[in-house]
């Protein structure tokens, strides 16, 4: 077997980068995997860490040249650049960031803490070229380079691994402290799941925690743990970003007020530093997370389930913020696609083989899938040049492919690898009003406001009559909330309901959103209001964010002007072309501050609006005044 090495630029975009699909990393070579002969485990250590940097040694030394003197490149067009080529960040999991900067187990890989400063409220000095350069250099003055034992006893008391010669040595402007940068999945997931939750089952008990998350009723698309999470087993980072949405309610109530906001301190942290893009104000915030917590952190030892702060990914932590201001946002430095380049590379050759001559096969198989990978490329370009031509030849058709194939995308993911595609229904609900797609059924089952778009099966789960709705839902305000919307609209309602004859019910509903952040298109969230069955006695109904009136912001104005709903019923008249939910309302319980959350967790807590007479209150709204899904979690406090 072996490590497989890839090189990209980092001037392609990040969305693009985060596409296997898109290969923007391509594979630059294969680093070996030796045993030795030499009978002192840590001998075959010291061995093998130096070999890891002398093959890339030679293999990047043409890169160290062009970093250094610049080299001419040619663009895709044919035009000539002068080009230089530094170190802009080397992606590894934490194991390979120690050893490609060369320092010894238990101490810092990007700055100069120890493991017994790892808990420290402050960064230490970088950890830069110059001083492992210099550290290296007085260890080899000690002892000959021959003199294994020795020589590592000396290298280790300067908190060094034993390689001598660095890969990153001699390549201008790299230092482990900025190309060392953090990565999501091992410094914030693994780092969550390591120790956040370790700590929340260790105070609440596995059995209370397991419980409250195996009755949280969860949207569609996010992953449920109907057995708890204390007995999971090879979590993946999707599990651990599940289990982030819930955890700081779940265990509210349950662990003390420091101990809870030590911990909500920590995933603000991690969710801040997962933004896109950042300004001074929000960097502010991602460090003031970080000190929160360290704050806090007492409260931690004081439940006897910490002993000591001997954690290195909490000292890597410090380097978050320096690491932005240096390289840019973290999510652009995800180890998804490098880590899944394992098996691509290596484990789906290997198992095309028969076990003989790996070496030999491996590089065989790799060079036949790299010339099948630029033809089809080639192809698949001479084919879309021509298409080009024959659209130029009749615009009229141009328009409707051109809905299809936002952004370039269709080209850049159709090889070697499948992708599913997020329909645009803000465009579909577009084309639609346009006249460009004549033969759609009427009412239009897509449609969308500035923030939302909606979209229906064409044809309905059901036909109810009114009174048939209101047995069958348990909706007995039913026929009173039609009839208020009806009259608030200034529209008859006793004359309405003699032309109806059935509702058009549907149980689920698609709504799709525009990110909070970039404005970019998110994927599709299905809504559900189906009824109760043998697997769901209580059916499934999903809450949701409403406007009170159409001229709200959202999200601009937060929860004000809005209202949290529960979604209990899709339908529209068979007169009209007025698509209606019918939702029960949440009330917002006032806390100590103006912003009514609670001060601990951050959230609102919420309790069923009900009249006089213990009936909950509903309410008939148009389906465009719904705006968002809303997570609810029962209150456990």
């Amino acid at each position: 077997m072996a490590h497989p090495l890839l090189i990209s630029l980092a001037n392609i975009n990040a969305h693009l980068h985060s596409k296997s699909s898109a290969h923007a990393y391509l594979l630059l070579t294969l680093l070996p995997i030796t045993k030795f002969t030499h009978k002192t485990t840590c001998i075959h250590s010291l061995l093998q860490d130096q070999l890891m940097h002398q093959a890339p040694n030679i293999i990047l030394s043409p890169l160290k040249t062009a970093a250094s003197v610049g080299v001419m490149m040619s663009n895709p067009k044919g035009n000539l650049h002068y080009c230089f080529t530094p170190l802009a960040a080397w992606i590894a999991d934490m194991p390979e960031e120690g050893l490609l900067a060369g320092t010894a187990m238990k101490v810092s890989p990007v700055t100069t803490a120890t493991s017994k400063e790892f808990g420290n409220p402050y960064q230490h000095p970088p950890c830069t070229a110059v001083t492992m350069l210099t550290a290296i250099c007085s260890a080899c003055s000690q002892y000959s380079l021959t003199d294994y034992k020795n020589f590592l006893r000396a290298m280790r008391q300067f908190q060094l691994n034993g390689v001598i010669e660095p890969c990153w040595n001699s390549w201008p402007l790299s230092d482990p402290s900025i190309f060392l940068t953090p990565k999501v999945l091992h410094h914030f997931h693994w780092m969550f799941w390591d120790h956040d939750v370790k700590w929340c089952i260790d105070v609440t008990g596995a059995t209370e925690l397991d419980f409250h998350f195996s009755i949280i009723q969860t949207l569609v698309g996010y992953q449920a743990f109907s057995e708890g999470i204390s007995r999971l087993k090879q979590v993946t980072g999707h599990d651990h970003h599940a289990v982030q949405h819930y955890i700081i309610a779940t265990v509210a109530g349950s662990i003390p007020c420091k101990f809870l906001t030590a911990i909500h301190a920590l995933l603000d942290f991690h969710y801040l530093a997962q933004v896109l893009s950042f300004t001074t104000r929000s960097l502010e915030k991602v460090t003031s997370s970080l000190q929160e917590f360290h704050d806090h952190k007492e409260a931690i030892m004081s439940e006897r389930i910490q002993v000591d702060w001997q954690i290195l990914k909490l000292e890597l932590l410090q380097s978050v913020v320096p690491s932005i201001q240096q390289s840019g946002a973290v999510m652009q430095w995800s180890a998804d696609i490098t880590e899944h380049a394992h098996i691509e590379e290596i484990k789906v050759p290997a198992h095309a083989g028969n076990n003989q001559n790996y070496n030999n096969q491996i590089v065989c198989h790799l060079d036949q899938l790299d010339k099948c990978l630029h033809f089809d490329l080639a192809t698949y370009i001479q084919q879309h040049a021509d298409q080009h031509g024959t659209d130029n030849e009749n615009p009229s058709d141009s328009d409707t492919k051109e809905e299809y194939e936002a952004d370039g995308e269709g080209y850049l993911s159709m090889y070697s690898t499948l992708t599913c595609r997020i329909p645009n229904y803000f465009s579909i609900s577009a084309s639609l009003l346009l006249g460009k797609v004549p033969s759609a059924p009427k009412p239009y089952h897509t449609f969308a406001t500035p923030t939302t778009s909606f979209h229906l099966s064409t044809k309905p789960s059901f036909w109810l009559t009114i009174d048939e709705a209101s047995v069958t839902y348990q909706l007995p305000d039913l026929k009173h909330a039609l009839a208020t919307f009806f009259v608030n609209g200034d529209m008859s309602f006793q004359v309405l309901q003699c032309a109806i004859t059935k509702l058009q019910i549907w149980c689920k509903l698609c709504v799709q959103q525009l990110s909070y952040h970039n404005k970019t298109l998110l994927s599709p969230q299905m809504l559900r209001a189906i009824l109760p069955s043998m697997a769901h006695p209580h059916g499934q109904y999903d809450s949701i964010i409403t406007s009170v009136h159409p001229k709200s912001d959202w999200p601009g104005d937060g929860l004000a002007g809005h209202s949290i709903s529960q979604l209990h019923l899709i339908f529209c008249l068979m007169c009209s072309d007025l698509f209606l939910a019918y939702v029960q309302h949440f009330n917002i319980m006032p806390q100590s501050n103006p912003s009514n959350v609670n001060p601990v967790t951050s959230m609102h807590l919420l309790r069923q609006a009900v009249w006089n007479n213990g009936q909950q209150v509903g309410e008939v709204i148009p389906l465009t005044l719904i705006h968002s899904p809303a997570h609810l979690v029962p209150n456990f406090g």
